[in-house]
């Protein structure tokens, strides 16, 4: 699964969906979600204890499962962005785009020059550890790399235009909890506030042909609300919401049974 078959996904009105990968630790998830259906992961660096290591081994878990892996990195640096690359990821999301300068910076350290800046290093997991001549890593590295922004503050969205007009960006991601908070309405994932910062990412992507992607919205209603706008790349919720949720419908299940 690479970024031109998600990107294919999107183009015929398909949908991308993703797992947020914020609990696991073994690189099993990767190919426990591609079982289920996924098409992408997201695995969160910036919330939780997830290791850069761990990131790293699920993602080459997930190249070979088939199911393409991003991370989200905790901050808009390039050692963390090119880091994450060269551990396996295909995507790289990057929190708190909030100009197009933040825009700028992220998009030079996701990508090898002439395009960016990104530091050359040999035997990647993305090519099977070959060793390829610098200039085909090169081009064939910024052709697999998709960079993510994610739209978290009002300051982004009424940026937003800018933001998408930056050389580079691949998609623009809202975080519906982080930015449900700057509005002033949080945790009101599906309020109006925030579907229209919604509406205006995707206007703006559709301009500039980026991709615009939701996530933090994980509840069916949200999840239908989103789609019906046109959103087909989108985060699905997260292992440990989801694994907590089946627990608890288990284990009521059980009690109710056994209260008869």
């Amino acid at each position: 699964m690479t970024p031109d078959v998600l990107k294919a996904l999107v183009q015929a009105d398909k949908v991308a969906a993703g797992l947020v990968v914020a609990h696991s630790r073994t690189s099993a998830i990767a190919h426990i979600a591609a079982s289920c259906g996924f098409q992408w992961l997201f695995v969160d660096l910036e919330h939780g204890s997830t290791s850069l290591q761990t990131a790293s081994e699920i993602c080459t878990a997930a190249l070979s499962a088939g199911i393409a892996p991003f991370v989200r990195v905790p901050e808009n640096a390039p050692a963390w962005i090119g880091r994450a690359l060269d551990g396996g990821a295909v995507g790289v999301v990057v929190p708190h785009i909030d100009s197009a300068s933040d825009a700028v910076l992220a998009a030079t350290a996701a990508r090898y020059p002439p395009a960016g800046e990104r530091s050359l290093s040999g035997l990647l997991p993305q090519f099977g550890y070959r060793a390829l001549p610098a200039p085909e890593q090169m081009q064939q590295g910024n052709a697999l790399t998709f960079l993510v922004g994610i739209i978290e503050t009002k300051k982004a969205v009424d940026s937003i235009d800018e933001i998408a007009a930056v050389p580079g960006m691949d998609a623009l991601q809202v975080g519906t909890s982080d930015l449900s908070v700057s509005l002033g309405v949080p945790g009101e994932l599906g309020h109006p506030l925030v579907q229209e910062a919604v509406r205006r990412t995707i206007d703006a992507c559709r301009r500039e042909k980026k991709i615009p992607i939701v996530g933090g919205a994980y509840r069916p209603e949200w999840l239908k609300l989103y789609l019906g706008m046109g959103i087909r790349m989108l985060l699905t919720g997260n292992d440990l919401s989801l694994l907590v949720g089946a627990l608890r419908e288990r284990a009521a299940f059980v009690a109710g049974i056994v209260a008869q």
